[in-house]
């Protein structure tokens, strides 16, 4: 089996698939898009952790660290007008 990677615009792209999708040597269309329930999924495991902390069986760090952390890793440039 072969397959091709196609880059379109936005606005184009969902004409595409739905053309893509009626084409009978179609075989699979694989996308970039999250599926329903990926993200539902993905909700439910945040909701867990959140629950875990509220236990206290999950240790997490503060908001201000994390930024803090993200900051050491990708420093914010500061450019001069």
């Amino acid at each position: 089996m072969r397959f091709a990677t196609v880059f379109t615009n936005d606005s184009d792209y969902s004409h595409f698939i739905e053309i893509a999708r009626s084409l009978p040597y179609v075989k699979r269309i694989e996308t970039d898009e999250e599926t329903k329930g990926h993200i539902i999924n993905n909700v439910m495991a945040g909701l867990e952790e959140v629950r875990m902390f509220q236990k206290g069986t999950l240790i997490t760090t503060t908001a201000k660290d994390f930024l803090n952390e993200r900051r050491m890793i990708f420093p914010i440039k500061k450019y001069r007008s």
